[in-house]
């Protein structure tokens, strides 16, 4: 039973859930390693020099991060059979 003298709302305002989190965070760290990735093919044409080491690193572990991170958002916001 909801209380209608209690100000707080029942459900998340729309646009706001509460996993919002960790999509975002997911894409961000997808985003960073497709970065990488784009930097280490780049960097031999405008430089003579190759790629660092920590450009390597950012895309083999924060490109697969952010995919399962999704995955993980993905099968927490899907909806429950009853």
């Amino acid at each position: 039973m909801t209380n209608p003298a209690d100000p707080r709302p029942s459900t998340p305002p729309p646009g706001r859930t509460p996993g919002n989190w960790l999509l975002r965070l997911a894409l961000g760290l997808f985003a960073l390693g497709l970065l990488a990735i784009v930097a280490i093919f780049l960097t031999p044409i405008f430089t003579d020099g190759k790629p660092g080491l920590w450009l390597y690193l950012g895309a083999i572990a924060l490109t697969p991060l952010g995919f399962v991170l999704a995955l993980t958002f993905a099968l927490l916001s899907g909806r429950r059979a009853r």
